[in-house]
């Protein structure tokens, strides 16, 4: 009994220590609005729906390991990018590169993106090395975590936000669990998000009409999306415009 009061109290002490050392980790705003379901009575004029699987992200993914390695976000990286204190009070020594590295797979879970459920699910494997009260610590496991896009309007960009929602560590100290907990959900969040799916050049439109003497352009008015099995299906709707002047040459 006294064993477990003990290190129950380890484990608060910890948690409050982790907090403290790395801060709370500040969430970086998104831009623009959440992307929510298409309205019940189907969708607007004006709109295209586009369809993309789970293969999709497979092979792009796939590819990232394959051809250019496994991502590594190192903490010394995000102290110079976000100039945040809660980084200044971690400790960073030779031989301990206090980082993250997501891996493709390990132990029957794989890095990918999945569509079910009604929502957008990504477990991220991981390992990594993290210097904890001057103790080096390797760590391994994955996290399991939700995206939630977001359309900016002005800007013509679709964004996703990586939401952690659990983190799960093999092989490591319980005293240590709570300081590689937040390291880990802190890396994620500062260095992925936000993301840009879909940029300006990949959604807007320029169509020539040759035959009156000018062009239509389409600008995203609105994106919503739904996700079924397997699937996710982007609702992109189109505001019109048309230019008298010369037709752009295709």
């Amino acid at each position: 009994m006294r064993y477990i009061l003990l290190l129950v109290l380890g484990l608060v002490i910890g948690a409050g220590a982790a907090i403290y050392f790395l801060g709370v980790p500040s969430a970086k705003a998104t831009p623009g609005t959440r992307v929510t379901a298409p309205a019940p009575g189907g969708d607007p004029p004006g709109t295209v729906v586009v369809s993309i699987s789970n293969s999709f992200f497979d092979g792009l993914l796939g590819t990232v390991f394959r051809d250019l390695g496994q991502p590594t976000f190192k903490l010394a990286e995000l102290d110079g990018q976000t100039g945040s204190a809660n980084f200044e009070r971690v400790a960073f020594q030779g031989g301990c590169t206090n980082s993250v590295t997501l891996a493709a797979d390990e132990n029957n879970v794989k890095t990918q993106v999945q569509f079910a459920g009604d929502k957008i699910s990504a477990p991220l494997v991981f390992n990594g090395t993290y210097n904890v009260l001057g103790n080096c610590t390797q760590f391994k496991g994955w996290a399991q975590t939700t995206i939630q896009l977001s359309f900016d309007q002005p800007s013509q960009t679709l964004y996703g936000r990586v939401n952690v929602d659990g983190v799960n560590l093999e092989g490591v100290n319980p005293l240590a669990n709570n300081f590689v907990t937040v390291f880990v959900r802190t890396a994620i969040d500062s260095k992925v998000n936000p993301i840009q799916f879909l940029r300006p050049q990949q959604i807007q439109l320029l169509i020539p009409v040759q035959a009156s003497g000018g062009s239509v352009k389409a600008t995203v008015k609105e994106v919503h999306s739904d996700v079924q099995d397997g699937s996710l299906r982007l609702h992109i709707t189109y505001d019109f415009s048309g230019t008298k002047g010369q037709a752009p040459q295709g």
